[in-house]
């Protein structure tokens, strides 16, 4: 199985300091993921002055103030995004930034990025949608909170902006923070593969690790988890976020899946040989046998080490003459 993308999503979870930012990249390279993605936004082309916050984030961050005042705070403008890009080719992982408005994107651009993330939020938006579609690069789309022809939809729009669905991956992801594991539905990606014919994977926002572990046995090709520094930071993401350790737990446990679900052949391993001799039977005298006696289930049973005759040939051996002396335990021969 080739290597499943993990994006560690660190997200806002820099509280807009670029020192933080640059914290974040090097905790994700620490844990060996292949990517760190950010978010791109300018808030006054996300959210209206009336707009309120989603009840997770008045529960982190107090209802006091308005989303737009929140994500004010939260905001990497351009020259922070171009260091964070040159910062993580330097380490040596790959910067990845979702894009919530059309100059977000032309940014993201410039800065070279291999992909791009569609957040579920976005999956409605059509300028959005067309404006990355014309990309022509990857795309990740989350489809949080969509219904089956909300995806549909939005995949005709960036197909026919000119990004073929062979490049698209589709998420599935639940927009809870953090998701209650009833709400998870793992068993989505497979409708979304079969129904769409796309590569799928899974962006998680459970507590723990676990789950992205089934979603890697169940066939996802990417799993993107949010991350922090510290759970206990002020801000809207940190309690559904992973802390370092456990990030990292989250990749070595993912490459555990992917080497164990292995080619699909059923053969022995390489490393059961040496245990086939002592593990598995073969037949010996139950007793002394003289020579001449026949062998019956009185005078023989099967016993380890394997390396005589195979228990298997049981019928072959009923009946036969014993052709020397065998003494109890010895095994026997035709």
């Amino acid at each position: 199985m080739s290597q499943t993308l993990i994006i560690a999503e660190a997200g806002v979870n820099h509280n807009g300091d670029p020192a933080l930012a640059r914290k974040l990249v090097d905790v994700a390279v620490a844990a060996g993921a292949d990517a760190v993605k950010f978010q791109a936004f300018n808030p006054e082309l996300l959210v209206a002055r009336s707009a309120g916050k989603a009840d997770y984030q008045k529960v982190t961050t107090g209802s006091e103030e308005s989303q737009l005042d929140m994500l004010r705070g939260l905001v990497l403008d351009t020259d922070t995004q171009c260091d964070l890009a040159g910062y993580c080719r330097g380490r040596g992982i790959t910067f990845l930034s979702s894009p919530f408005d059309i100059p977000s994107v032309a940014m993201l651009m410039d800065l070279g990025v291999p992909l791009m993330k569609i957040p579920s939020g976005e999956i409605t938006d059509l300028p959005l949608l067309r404006r990355i579609g014309a990309t022509g690069l990857p795309i990740l789309l989350s489809t949080g909170m969509a219904e089956m022809d909300e995806i549909a939809a939005a995949l005709t729009v960036i197909e026919a902006a000119g990004t073929p669905r062979a490049k698209i991956t589709l998420l599935q992801c639940n927009t809870e923070y953090p998701t209650p594991f009833e709400d998870v539905n793992l068993r989505a990606m497979a409708t979304l593969r079969d129904t769409f014919q796309v590569q799928v994977g899974y962006s998680d926002h459970t507590p723990g690790i676990e789950i992205p572990f089934a979603a890697v046995a169940l066939g996802a090709r990417v799993i993107e988890k949010h991350f922090t520094l510290d759970r206990a930071m002020p801000g809207p993401d940190h309690k559904a976020s992973l802390e370092p350790a456990e990030l990292a737990a989250l990749v070595a446990g993912i490459r555990h899946v992917e080497a164990a679900l292995g080619s699909g052949d059923k053969k022995r391993s390489l490393s059961e040989w040496r245990n086939i001799t002592p593990a598995r039977r073969s037949l010996v005298a139950l007793t002394a046998i003289r020579a001449g006696e026949r062998f019956t289930p009185e005078n023989v049973i099967a016993k380890r080490p394997a390396g005589g005759i195979s228990p298997m040939r049981w019928d072959d051996v009923m009946g036969a003459v014993a052709p020397r002396d065998f003494v109890a335990d010895e095994p026997i021969e035709l």
